[in-house]
């Protein structure tokens, strides 16, 4: 049987609900990759009301502002580009550990 971990990181604000996961990081990097909300939810086939919804809904989660739009496009803020680098340093550490971890346990070698 060929086994793997598998796991999810996500961040909560202090009442337990989501600031941002692998769905809105998906999201942020879209955005800041397409400089539009609209390129970005083409881009990962999602209709454009769910795409804002969902930012709007993290910056209520997260209390500040992630994304400025503008006549010319989109862009992430300041904060938000720190919010993307973090999680996405997080997510990837929490990876490794996981993968490592699993490999320790479960005896395999790479």
């Amino acid at each position: 049987m060929n086994l793997r971990v598998k796991s999810k990181v996500w961040i909560e604000n202090e009442v337990g609900m989501t600031v941002i996961g692998e769905g809105r990081f998906k999201i942020l990097k879209a955005i800041r990759e397409t400089g539009s909300i609209s390129k970005a939810a083409v881009k990962l086939g999602q209709p454009f009301r769910r795409i804002w919804a969902r930012v709007k809904d993290a910056e209520q989660q997260a209390g500040f502002k992630l994304v400025e739009t503008n006549p010319a496009g989109s862009r992430l803020t300041p904060e938000g580009e720190d919010l993307l680098r973090k999680y996405g340093q997080l997510s990837k550490s929490c990876n490794r550990q996981a993968n490592s971890k699993f490999q320790k346990v479960f005896g395999i070698d790479e």
